[in-house]
């Protein structure tokens, strides 16, 4: 039978031949029974190797899509169902999730690999210039030499213990929380931490509380598990206590740095969510993103140091101090959740990946962790100054910021007359790329609004971009 096929170039050659003789035979294009050319004549005709055909012949046949007889030939297998043709719809199968995903938002909009403009303000983004490759090159060869010494198992779904111990002794000096290192649980970024806690604690129907306005993938895991979701507004003082439900099993919370607007929550707040938190017998997850990067007066106690009943799950990253893409973060959840947080972590992956684990907890207690924080907190110091500078001069008739004391955002509310969506349109046709805080709220906003991302703005294009946002709200 005469079989037609295209080679595209010379790299896999085999890979090509055999997608394209599965779909030729799935398709139904060659029929059950149908003779097959030799793999002699088979490799003449496109131009490779008999090794070739031959590999390709034998996957087929180990796989049951081909039968080989000796003597007489390669034939496709009897009793295979063919497929529609792909370009066809009909009879697709349109399966159904399951109800509780209808309520879960869509994934956050990210940008494309490569697409940037000139001046871009997306928060959450930290700038790799100021990032040393050369001691993380260091830990990541320590890491390597690790283990390959060791046993090619499955490691401890708390992770590494080097990078455990690291994160104990950080989180203790830098934010008063008190732990031994076997109480670390390392996860894949601050949302698996957050993941596992809704895991863990909420049941189909069960009440839990996010701050009003709030990070929407935290929505979204605790809609996920089947919650009933609750916004509690914030105000200059962070969230509202007296304004939570009776019988909420968890409150979500970013109480050194309120995520979008910025604030701290008050001490007299703090206070009030704990004793709330241990009538109810409800679990509270501090989410302690950016407390890293601190610019004015002392630093605020964490809700975890200031815990004395044990109803806190204290949440942080390294997506915020070194970059997103390493994704990992941790959980140091109360004693008495310990296990059960253990078992979700397993359940969920077994464990993060090993490697760079080990490399970060070497690069941690080498001192590098540290010398890269101060280094960076320099830069991004004078960031926030000068951004502080245009909001409250020259653009202070068209914006109001709320200085955030920590972080490397900030947001700032339009005056009156103004909406997101005219601001934004105005800046991108000038290539600055500006993001509204509408996305965060839930429910009405009271305001309209902005959010500066500074991570990755050095100051001159922070200089230069707002100079040029002056002129286009002027006109």
């Amino acid at each position: 039978m005469d079989i037609q096929l295209s080679i595209a170039g010379r790299r896999d050659l085999s890979a090509q031949i055999y997608q394209q003789l599965r779909a030729a035979i799935v398709e139904g294009r060659l029929p059950p029974g149908s003779r097959l050319p030799s793999t002699r004549d088979l490799a003449w005709q496109l131009g490779v190797s008999r090794k070739t055909t031959l590999e390709v012949y034998d996957r087929l046949v180990a796989e049951g899509f081909l039968d080989g007889r000796t003597g007489n030939g390669t034939f496709v297998a009897q009793g295979l169902a063919s497929a529609p043709p792909r370009k066809s719809t009909r009879g697709v199968v349109a399966l159904k999730p399951a109800r509780i995903w209808r309520r879960v938002p869509e994934a956050l909009s990210l940008p494309k690999p490569g697409e940037r403009l000139p001046y871009d303000y997306l928060g959450g983004v930290t700038d790799k210039a100021l990032f040393q490759p050369a001691p993380w090159r260091k830990s990541v060869a320590h890491a390597l030499r690790v283990q390959a010494r060791g046993r090619g198992i499955y490691r401890d779904p708390a992770g590494e213990q080097e990078l455990r111990l690291a994160i104990a002794r950080y989180i203790g000096f830098s934010r008063g929380v008190a732990c031994n290192w076997q109480d670390v649980i390392a996860t894949q970024g601050a949302q698996q931490a957050i993941d596992l806690a809704a895991r863990v604690m909420v049941s189909p129907g069960d009440t839990v509380v996010v701050e009003e306005p709030g990070y929407p993938p935290v929505r979204s895991s605790l809609l996920a598990q089947g919650a009933r979701v609750v916004s509690v507004p914030v105000d200059e003082e962070g969230l509202r206590v007296d304004r939570l439900p009776e019988h909420a099993r968890l409150v979500y919370v970013t109480p050194s740095h309120q995520f979008p607007l910025g604030m701290p929550m008050s001490l007299e707040r703090r206070w009030a969510l704990l004793a709330w938190a241990r009538r109810r017998g409800a679990l509270i997850v501090e989410d302690d993103y950016d407390g890293e990067f601190r610019f004015e007066g002392r630093p605020v106690e964490s809700l975890k140091s200031l815990d004395r009943d044990g109803v806190v799950a204290y949440v942080g990253t390294f997506s915020k101090t070194l970059f997103p893409e390493l994704r990992i973060g941790y959980v140091v959840p109360p004693a008495s959740l310990a296990e059960d947080f253990l078992k979700a972590k397993q359940i969920n992956d077994w464990h993060g990946c090993s490697l760079t684990q080990a490399a970060l907890g070497h690069y941690m207690l080498d001192g590098e962790f540290g010398r890269h924080l101060r280094r960076v907190q320099k830069h991004y110091a004078q960031r926030r100054e000068v951004l502080l500078e245009h909001l409250r001069g020259p653009l202070s008739p068209w914006l109001e910021p709320i200085a955030p004391v920590a972080g490397i955002h900030m947001a700032a509310f339009l005056r009156d007359g103004l909406t997101e969506a005219m601001v934004i349109a105005k800046a991108r046709r000038a290539s600055i790329g500006l993001y509204g805080i509408a996305g965060f709220y839930a429910g009405r906003r009271v305001r309209q609004g902005l959010l500066f991302g500074y991570g990755d703005m050095p100051v001159e294009a922070i200089e230069t971009s707002l100079s040029a946002l002056r002129a286009l709200l002027e006109k």
